[in-house]
């Protein structure tokens, strides 16, 4: 009893320490790395309380914080665990329950229960209960499955005695804690992807591949390039060019493009907030533009925003990709394409954005869609093809 009292009061000061200033999970690797006394068993403990806290979000008011903490540790247990056991035995006993069953203990119901504070904020399309609930649990890790490889890989993971799920093809999805990187050849075999990312691919794959000649591609927030390597996985043949704000992200896509086999392409540093980098105007056939935004989609991985997001940050988003897209949109052939991409589930940075382009810069949307990927255990994305005009 007293090593899990421990516990739960060690997460409490970290909790009452924590400001949301740094991700959370560098704010407990950097706990626990000066306070040694802690071995690995205590550190994951103290982690599940925490995080368990955050994924409740802001539906837990009105109970000390204390009872918070258990009260997520309960809801996202889906286990008997030794200190529900010891310090909530009733609850220990439900823990296999449903989420309706557990609110029903903890004297709520699934109408009131909003984990996620900001759904008047969503997007169309969402379910606003689903995706506030889906917060209660951890998204799983998917993978690409590079051309090619897709025997070899189901095998390795086959004798690694690792189970699978099939979303739809060349996307598999396994559970977080996996060891991929000891088992498979990262980059060149699989691509570490999320289920919602890949599926931004099916907006664009009937016009790669239907495209005369050598298309023309600018992936202008490449980030550490998973996206061109899906790009490149469809149409190998393609003048890319990537781009980035940040210099040392663009030396982790350099490596990552080496392990995939990709060697002929252009890239540059690129702050789109400010201006446009010096790249012919009028020159590509597609623009690929997965901008910085809120993250709202992916905080079942950083529940932690959950509670201290604030929504005046969605102006600020909606405001820096449109400044950014300003700068991108010249870039576009007419009748190209601009393929435009976000991680929020808020309309302000989705079809609103959609709607600016179409009336500020002469686009015409031809397909959006919210992606849905709290119904896989996965990150929700938005993502939108449009044609210049």
């Amino acid at each position: 009893m007293r090593r899990f009292s421990s516990y739960l009061q060690t997460a409490l000061h970290l909790l009452h320490e924590y400001d949301g200033g740094l991700p959370f999970a560098l704010y407990l690797k950097t706990f626990f790395s000066t306070n040694r006394k802690y071995g690995g068993r205590d550190r994951k403990q103290i982690a599940a309380l925490c995080y368990g806290y955050f994924r409740a979000g802001q539906a837990l008011k009105g109970i000390s914080m204390e009872e918070q903490i258990l009260a997520g540790y309960f809801l996202v247990s889906n286990v008997q665990t030794e200190l529900l056991n010891a310090l909530r035995p009733e609850w220990d006993a439900m823990t296999d329950k449903s989420i309706e069953a557990k609110l029903k203990v903890l004297g709520c119901s699934t109408d009131a229960f909003h984990p996620f504070p900001f759904c008047n904020e969503l997007s169309e399309g969402i379910d606003a209960q689903a995706f506030s609930l889906a917060h209660l649990q951890q998204p799983d890790l998917f993978l690409r499955i590079r051309p090619g490889f897709i025997q070899k890989v189901k095998q390795k993971l086959t004798e690694a005695s690792i189970a699978l799920q099939e979303p739809f093809e060349h996307c598999i999805a396994l559970p977080n804690e996996t060891p991929i990187d000891r088992i498979l050849q990262v980059n060149k075999e699989v691509v570490i992807q999320d289920f919602s990312s890949q599926r931004t691919a099916a907006l664009i794959a009937p016009l790669l591949k239907a495209f005369p000649g050598k298309i023309k591609v600018w992936d202008c927030c490449a980030g550490s390039g998973g996206k061109s390597i899906m790009l490149y996985d469809l149409v190998p043949d393609m003048h890319l060019t990537v781009s980035d704000v940040r210099k040392t992200i663009l030396i982790n896509l350099k490596t990552r493009f080496k392990e995939a086999g990709i060697q002929q392409y252009q890239s540059l540093v690129a702050d789109l907030a400010k201006e446009a980098p010096p790249l012919a105007e009028a020159s590509f056939d597609l623009v690929v533009a997965d901008v910085p935004c809120s993250g709202s989609g992916t905080w079942g991985r950083t529940p932690e925003n959950l509670k201290y997001f604030q929504t005046d940050r969605i102006a600020y988003y909606r405001s820096l990709q449109q400044q950014m897209l300003g700068h991108v949109v010249p870039a576009i052939k007419k009748s190209g394409y601009l393929l435009y991409i976000t991680c929020s589930v808020f309309r302000e940075e989705n079809e609103n954005n959609v709607n600016w382009l179409c009336t500020h810069h002469g686009m015409e949307k031809v397909e959006a869609q919210i992606i849905k990927g709290y119904a896989m255990k996965a990150d929700n994305m938005f993502a939108a093809l449009l044609k210049k005009i």
